[in-house]
């Protein structure tokens, strides 16, 4: 049972005599923060309260707990501070609900009353590179999303939108045709042609840098002159000229670096023989590829036939990576599937007056924005915009969906809001849309992790790495045991891997996703603190005590329902296994996993504190014993499952 959905619902009545719309404040019931207010805990009497003059919210506080019947759920309701209501659950009821969980598959998760069609948009590599570090988080918060939508009935579909036809693919033909390496792209066909991406781009770069440094020399100059007058005419007395000052002298400062960094940088070019004669054969090169980007998409049977040759290896090659992941989509419908359609979606656009032509290019002007959102280029050439709306037309005609996510870093957020806007505006009023945001993985520096030679780091080599710091770290705990070591190589091997991958994937969801987070692998693989190492150790360590009391737990779940809470340890522990139900929820309407990570860091704590106070195999008598066990079990099966969910597998034996 969802006990705060519950109570919610129990409350909502009482509700109706303070207010038309119960659902303003009805969230304010939420579950308490310390245990001394009781189980949860309601503030909403504050603002009702609010919007009379003549009530206090400690009397209407009062006056709402007398309208409320929850006398078969919890005790007397307690009225508390300035209008909190305190709740606490029955002890006799709250033991029959964890009960009921000893043999529900489910954990006491009911499926969705009204079960929706969603399409969760996710990862979206483009294909004609590795993946890096960068696809980490659109992955794994898109899968974890996945999951739990899905367990609660949901019919969910993930779709892998790749970047499979933009101007990553010109940069790559044009380099397959200049720059190709035979034997090396016999090799390696993916890392071949990353080389050409790497290289064309590297060349472009350098071309855009020598045109743009005499621009900043002359915004420079400028400044400095600006500099000179202001400085004449000084006047140490006036604080905001001080102000003006000192903004234009950090203005100068910083245009200076830009331009030693510019300078710098093609000094380090220019000294490589080898590029800088690329770059003089060709000068105009970012043109050059954009034009093999055009043949592409106007059908160039030579540049096609390339297309077709490349994207099976690139796609073979990010597939290893989501096995490894254990990551899965229901499709993966690039930008190359909607292509054929941006046209009929132009034209629609303009029949309905919503895009109109503006310095060339086809523009919907949606109010409030100052950006249009372009939808063709003066070249005729389609956009990111134009495919999206494409895409969503598809998943509302054909997939039948009533929501979308769209799982994709912060930066992108004005392109979602036009998106969406414009959506609207198209008539797809009933769809729910979705930016599910995230922000940047960070290095200790506090900028973008990269490797120390400033490339970004490669998604493989950063899963590689992991399992071999977990390796070490297993080997070391396994030798440290008092009696000595337990597990043979391959379980060591087995373990390091279920550790490392775990680790990362849960470094990345512990964090609010809006926020950017700091990569550190100590932390990460720590067996103490908020890791999935720590969660992964408690799964183990109650799978050791079954073991050492030779107990089969679905045995034990069959033949025993006998729960006492007794102890405040094992209440605390009931009620926040209880509490999955509350949290799965909560994920799956906002679309944040860190939820659940906090619920399972927090479950682990209290069964620390549990283990810590309360003796299972040694308990005074059979009975305590049993209850204790099933407590042990349940929490067992929480942190499974809900590691699960997030993508993360459980040992056990660690």
């Amino acid at each position: 049972m969802n006990i705060l959905d519950e109570l919610r619902t129990r409350f909502t009545p009482a509700l109706l005599a303070w207010t038309d719309d119960p659902s303003s404040v009805i969230e304010m019931l939420k579950a308490s923060q310390d245990a001394k207010f009781g189980d949860y805990q309601a503030n909403f009497a504050m603002p009702l309260a609010n919007r009379s003059k003549e009530l206090k919210p400690r009397d209407l506080a009062a006056q709402i707990v007398e309208q409320v019947d929850l006398s078969d759920v919890c005790e007397p309701l307690e009225v508390a501070g300035p209008g909190f209501i305190n709740i606490k659950l029955k002890q006799d009821w709250l033991e029959d609900q964890t009960k009921q969980l000893v043999t529900d598959d489910r954990l006491g998760v009911a499926t969705a009353k009204s079960p929706q069609k969603v399409v969760v948009d996710f990862s979206a590599p483009n294909v004609a590179k590795p993946m890096h570090v960068g696809h980490l988080r659109s992955s794994v918060i898109g899968d974890a999303n996945y999951r739990v939508l899905q367990f609660l009935g949901h019919d969910v579909v993930g779709d892998n939108h790749i970047g499979d036809w933009g101007t990553q693919f010109g940069m790559i033909i044009f380099g397959y045709k200049h720059f190709l390496n035979e034997a090396a792209f016999q090799e390696s066909p993916v890392e071949e042609l990353a080389r050409l991406y790497r290289l064309v781009n590297q060349l472009s770069d350098y071309h855009a840098t020598r045109n743009t440094i005499p621009t900043v020399q002359n915004e420079v100059e400028q400044l400095e002159s600006k500099l000179k007058t202001m400085e004449a005419a000084n006047n140490p007395s006036d604080k905001k000229s001080q102000k003006q000052l000192k903004k234009l002298k950090s203005n100068i400062g910083e245009r200076k670096s830009e331009l030693t960094s510019m300078q710098e940088k093609l000094t380090a070019f220019e000294q490589d023989k080898d590029l800088q004669s690329k770059a003089d054969t060709f000068p105009e090169i970012a043109r050059l590829a954009r034009q093999e980007t055009a043949k592409l998409h106007a059908g160039d049977p030579e540049n096609l036939d390339l297309w077709k040759q490349f994207l099976p290896e690139c796609l073979e090659a990010i597939q290893v990576v989501y096995d490894r992941l254990d990551i899965h989509f229901d499709m993966t419908l690039g930008e190359s599937y909607y292509q054929p359609m941006l046209a009929d979606v132009v034209a629609d656009l303009k029949e309905k007056g919503l895009a109109t032509e503006s310095e060339g290019a086809t523009c919907v002007f949606i109010e409030g924005f100052k950006a249009p959102f372009i939808v063709q280029k003066q070249d005729g050439a389609f956009t990111y915009a134009t495919t999206d709306l494409a895409t969503i037309k598809y998943r509302v005609e054909e997939l039948k969906a009533d929501r979308v996510l769209y799982v994709v870093d912060s930066r992108q957020s004005e392109h979602f809001q036009l998106l969406f806007a414009t959506v609207k505006e198209w008539g797809f009023t009933n769809l729910e849309l979705q930016h599910v945001s995230f922000g940047t993985i960070l290095g200790k520096n506090k900028r973008p992790y990269k490797t120390r030679s400033g490339d970004t780091v490669g998604l493989e080599s950063l899963l590689d790495e992991s399992i071999q710091r977990a390796y070490a770290i297993v080997a070391e705990n396994d030798d440290a045991k008092p009696d000595g070591p337990e597990l043979r190589k391959e379980e060591r091997t087995q373990i390091a891997e279920t550790v490392g991958l775990g680790g990362i994937k849960y470094a990345d969801l512990k964090h609010n996703r809006d926020s950017d987070y700091v990569f550190d692998w100590d932390k990460m693989l720590a067996n103490r603190g908020d890791t999935a190492t720590y969660m992964q150790y408690a799964y183990a360590r109650i799978c050791g005590i079954f073991r050492k009391g030779n107990v089969d737990r679905p045995t034990l779940r069959n033949e025993h329902t006998m729960l006492n809470l007794a102890e405040e340890s094992e209440r605390a522990l009931a009620l926040q296994i209880n509490r999955y139900s509350e949290i799965l929820e909560s994920v799956a309407i906002e679309a944040r996993p860190n939820y659940l990570t906090n619920y399972l860091f927090e479950l682990s704590n209290l069964f620390s504190t549990f283990y810590n106070n309360c003796h299972v195999l040694k308990a005074e008598d059979e009975n305590v014993k049993t209850s204790r066990l099933l407590l042990c079990d349940l929490t067992a099966r929480v942190i499974e499952h809900g590691l699960s969910l997030l993508g993360i597998r459980t040992c056990e034996r660690m």
